[in-house]
C-alpha cells in the first residue's frame, strides 16, 4: 500500500501496488489533515498534522480515527520516526503566520525540531 498526504484537501490517499508497480483501488485513508509530511509506522499509523497546525500531531488509523495526539505550542509541518530504535518521532516546527507570509516565517528563524517517545517504531528505512 502507498499513502500520500494532499496537502490542499487534507486528505490522504491510499493506493493498492500491484505486482507491475501500478497504483489502484484509490481511496480515501484519512480526511480533515494538514501538511503532507508524513511517516508511518510498524502498526501501520501515520504521524501527520491536523487542518489546525497549532494543535501539535495526531497518530492516525485508517479511517482517520485518532490514536495519539501531541500538543504543541508551534505549528508542525512534517514528522518523521526515527532513533536507535526508531520509536523517536521527529517533528519540524515552525512558527507559522499563514500561506501568504512563508518569507516572513522563514525570516523569523524559529524553526525548531521537537521530538517525542512513539508507540510504535518506523515501518521501515528511512
Amino acid at each position: 500500500m502507498l499513502i500520500v498526504s494532499e496537502s490542499f484537501t487534507g486528505t490522504l490517499l491510499a493506493f493498492d501496488i500491484d505486482h507491475d508497480g501500478r497504483l489502484t483501488n484509490r481511496r480515501a485513508w484519512a480526511e480533515g489533515l494538514g501538511p503532507d509530511g508524513i511517516c508511518m509506522d510498524a502498526d501501520g499509523a501515520i504521524w501527520t498534522s491536523p487542518a489546525q497546525p497549532d494543535i501539535g500531531v495526531v497518530r492516525v488509523g485508517e479511517d482517520g480515527e485518532v490514536l495519539d495526539e501531541i500538543e504543541l505550542d508551534i505549528a508542525c509541518f512534517a514528522t518523521g520516526l526515527g532513533g536507535p530504535d526508531g520509536r523517536t518521532l521527529f517533528m519540524m516546527c515552525n512558527d507559522f503566520k499563514g500561506p501568504d507570509k512563508f518569507d516572513e516565517m522563514i525570516a523569523s528563524r524559529t524553526a525548531k525540531v521537537l521530538i517525542a517517545d512513539a508507540p510504535a517504531p518506523t515501518a521501515g528505512w528511512p
